[in-house]
C-alpha cells in the first residue's frame, strides 16, 4: 500500500476527517451527544489516476477546502444549531449536500478569489501607475498586501468567540491526526499531550500558495488590467499543485534542517489558526477520525484503542 495522508479540518462544534476511502463529519450537539455524518469519496476522483499525477493532485485539496469542508461546515452547523422536532423528539440535520451547498461554495469561492487575489492585483496596478514602480517590485508589493490580508482576516475572524472554539477544534484535528502518526492511543487524555500545528495543515498550504504566486507573478504584471486579473485566475490551480507539491516534499524531509526553516513560517502561522482543546473536543476529533480509519481497513479497539488491521476476507 502506498504511503497516505490523513486530513481534515475543524468545522462547528467538530471536526471533518478524510480517509483514502470516506469522509467523515463528527460535531456534538445542544443535548451533548457526537453526531457522525460518514459518506464514501468518489474514487474516480480520490483514487484514479489524477490523484497521483504531481502538481495536478494539489487541486484535491483546493477541493476538500472549498468543496467537501464547506458541505462539512453546514452540515455541522445543522447539528449544533438544529431544536429538536416535535414529532420525533429528537434533532434531524439536514443533508450533506444540496443547492443551498453549493450556492454557499459559489459565493465564498467568488468572495475569496476577489479579496485575496484580485483585489492585491488591482491595489498593485494602481501603486505601479502611481510610483512608476518595476515590474519585480509590483509583484513583492502585491503579494505582501496579499499576504497582509491574508494575516488581518485570521487575526479578526480569531477575535470571534465563535471562531476561537472553531480554532480550539483545528488544534484537535491536530493533536488526534500526530497522535495517529505517532501510533499512540486514540483516547483524549493520550492525543492530548501532541502537538497542536501540523506540517500539513490547511494554513501552511495557504501560506505556500501566497508566497509561490509572488515569483509565479511576476512576469504577468500586463498594463492591461482585464489581463493581469485573468492572468491571476488561470494561475490558481497551478500555484495550488506547486505548493501541494513543496508542502509533501517538506513533510517528507523535516528531519532536515532547510526544511525545517521551510516549514517555520508555516506552523508559527498556525499559531494564530488553533487553540488548545479541551477533552471534550478531543473525543468528537477521534469519533471523526476512527470510521474513516475503519473504511481503510484499520479499527480501533474497543478496549485499548491501539490501531489494528482488519482481516480481509
Amino acid at each position: 500500500m502506498t504511503e497516505f495522508y490523513y486530513g481534515g479540518q475543524a468545522v462547528i462544534e467538530g471536526v471533518m476527517m478524510r480517509g483514502r476511502n470516506q469522509v467523515a463529519v463528527a460535531a456534538r450537539n445542544p443535548e451533548g451527544e457526537i453526531v457522525v455524518h460518514e459518506e464514501p469519496l468518489p474514487p474516480r476522483l480520490y483514487q484514479g489516476r489524477f490523484s497521483k499525477i504531481p502538481f495536478l493532485r494539489g487541486t484535491l485539496l483546493l477541493w476538500d477546502a472549498l468543496v467537501l469542508g464547506t458541505r462539512a461546515l453546514m452540515w455541522s452547523a445543522d447539528v449544533a444549531l438544529v431544536e429538536e422536532t416535535e414529532d420525533e423528539g429528537e434533532a434531524k440535520p439536514s443533508g450533506f449536500d444540496g443547492p443551498v451547498a453549493w450556492g454557499t461554495i459559489i459565493i465564498s469561492l467568488a468572495i475569496g478569489i476577489g479579496v485575496f487575489f484580485l483585489l492585491p492585483a488591482l491595489l498593485g496596478q494602481w501603486l505601479e501607475n502611481w510610483l512608476d514602480l518595476s515590474k519585480t517590485v509590483v509583484s513583492l508589493v502585491e503579494g505582501t498586501i496579499r499576504l497582509a490580508l491574508f494575516i488581518a482576516y485570521i487575526v479578526a475572524i480569531g477575535r470571534m468567540s465563535d471562531v476561537a472554539r472553531v480554532f480550539a477544534y483545528h488544534g484537535a484535528e491536530h493533536k488526534t491526526i500526530n497522535a495517529y502518526e505517532a501510533g499512540a492511543p486514540l483516547t483524549p487524555a493520550s492525543v492530548a499531550k501532541h502537538s497542536i500545528v501540523h506540517t500539513r495543515c490547511g494554513t501552511s498550504f495557504l501560506l505556500f500558495v501566497l508566497l509561490i504566486s509572488i515569483l509565479l507573478f511576476i512576469p504577468l504584471q500586463f498594463d492591461n488590467i482585464f489581463l493581469r486579473l485573468l492572468s491571476r485566475l488561470i494561475l490558481i490551480p497551478v500555484v495550488a499543485g506547486i505548493a501541494y507539491e513543496v508542502l509533501r516534499f517538506s513533510t517528507r524531509h523535516q528531519s532536515n534542517a532547510i526544511m525545517r526553516l521551510l516549514i517555520a513560517p508555516g506552523l508559527a502561522l498556525q499559531r494564530l489558526t488553533t487553540r488548545e482543546p479541551s477533552l471534550d473536543m478531543l473525543e468528537v476529533a477521534i469519533a471523526a477520525l476512527e470510521p474513516v480509519l475503519a473504511a481503510d481497513g484499520l479499527e480501533v479497539a474497543a478496549t485499548a484503542k491501539e490501531l489494528q488491521p482488519v482481516p480481509v476476507p
